[in-house]
């Protein structure tokens, strides 16, 4: 199992950048969550096997349509114990 925090920086909000990392999260089968942070940029905390968490990064490197994405940064984390993928409120 992986468990990364991640800070993905550069016109991630208001493009539903949140919505669609949960549905790929989902559909991925990752656990954790997902939030906007007060400087413009989107954290989350991701948690499931390698490969999984590893597809999910690749994916943030460009995010949705309307996204521009300059820089993904994500460092090991330990686990949160999360069920689930959700979107919380702006830390």
């Amino acid at each position: 199992m992986k468990h990364v925090s991640v800070i993905v920086r550069g016109r991630v909000q208001g493009v539903g950048f949140r919505f669609e990392t949960r549905a790929q999260a989902e559909r991925m089968g990752v656990s954790g969550w997902v939030r906007n942070r007060g400087d413009g940029s989107v954290e989350a905390l991701l948690e499931g096997e390698d490969g999984a968490v590893e597809a999910l990064l690749a994916w943030m490197e460009h995010g949705p349509a309307g996204a521009a994405v300059d820089a993904v940064d994500s460092a090991p984390a330990g686990p949160s114990g999360a069920t689930g993928f959700e979107i919380r409120g702006t830390s």
